[in-house]
Formats: structure tokens, sequence, C-alpha cells
């Protein structure tokens, strides 16, 4: 694999996915072009890695049933549109793999935890500096959601390491 492909596998999918978390937090919403450039970008990274056709569609329909999964649960109203997507497109670049169950296990352990922080915060008074920052009165807010993009991005970031890139990588 021709290094810099490697720098970039090494380097897109952590920034992308803890820029999403960031995002999440400060506005409650996860930027389609995050997860457009994620998607976009798995196809040459794909090629350049030399995916096999095989391998390539597997990814295709991780990405996809994953997708279908969470599109559910946005229409029950259980998540956002942004966390479907980048959920989605977490599967898309982990393939049909060990990694991909376990993303989804860890980020519903990060995403519980998450929550239940959020809700003790919600039930504290907040102090005077923060009246002076948006995002914390956002989060603080108990009519507005959760930010489950940082749940997805911890549980992505967590299985990144031992999914099949970088085996390529360190290969």
């Amino acid at each position: 694999m021709p290094i810099e492909v490697a720098f970039i596998l090494y380097i897109a999918f952590p920034f992308a996915f803890a820029y999403a978390a960031a995002t999440d937090l400060l506005t409650m919403t996860i930027s389609n072009r995050i997860t457009l450039s994620l998607a976009a970008g798995f196809v040459p990274m794909a090629l350049l890695a030399g995916m096999p056709l095989e391998a390539f569609g597997l990814h295709l329909a991780a990405g996809g049933a994953m997708l279908a999964l969470t599109f559910l649960l946005f229409a029950m109203g259980w998540i956002g549109g942004g966390d479907a997507k980048l959920a989605a497109v977490a599967a898309l670049w982990l393939g049909w793999s060990p990694q991909t169950i376990e993303f989804v296990g860890l980020a519903s352990l990060f995403g519980g935890a998450l929550t239940l922080a959020i809700l003790g915060f919600r039930q504290v008074p907040l102090p005077a500096f923060a009246f002076r920052s948006p995002w914390i009165l956002r989060l603080h807010d108990a009519d507005t959601g959760i930010p489950y993009g940082i749940a997805l991005a911890a549980g992505a970031l967590a299985v990144y390491p031992r999914s099949i890139w970088m085996t390529a990588l360190l290969a």
C-alpha cells in the first residue's frame, strides 16, 4: 500500500469521527458533509488499498443494513438523522466484521452512559459562567436531545485500531 494511502487511512477516519463528535456536542447536529465525505472517501480508499470486490460488496452491505436499521430508529424518533447516517458510514468502513458488532455494542454502552450523565447534568443548576455558552445551555435544556454522535464516535474510534484498515496498514 502506498505510504500516502496509509497516511490517509490512519488519519481520515479518526479525524472525521472526532470532528463529528465535537460538532454534535457543540451544535447538536452532525453535518452531512462529514458523513458524505466519509462515504465518498471509502470508495477510492478501498480501491487504493486493493480491497477485493467481494469484501467491497460486504462493506456496502454492512453500511446499507446499518442505514436501514438506523433509519427505522430515526423514523421512530429514537435517534437523530445525523446519528443514523454516522452509524451507517461507520458500518460501511468497518464492513461485515466482528468490529461492526463491537462498534454497535460499545456505542450503545457509551450512549447509555452519556445519556445518564447528561440527564444528571440537566438536574443541577448551571453556574453563572455557563449562561454565556450557548452550547452548554442547549446541552442543559431538557427539551433537546442527546448528542449521540459522541457515543457513535467513541465506539468507532475504539474498534478502528482492530479494523481491516489498520491491520492492513500494520502488515
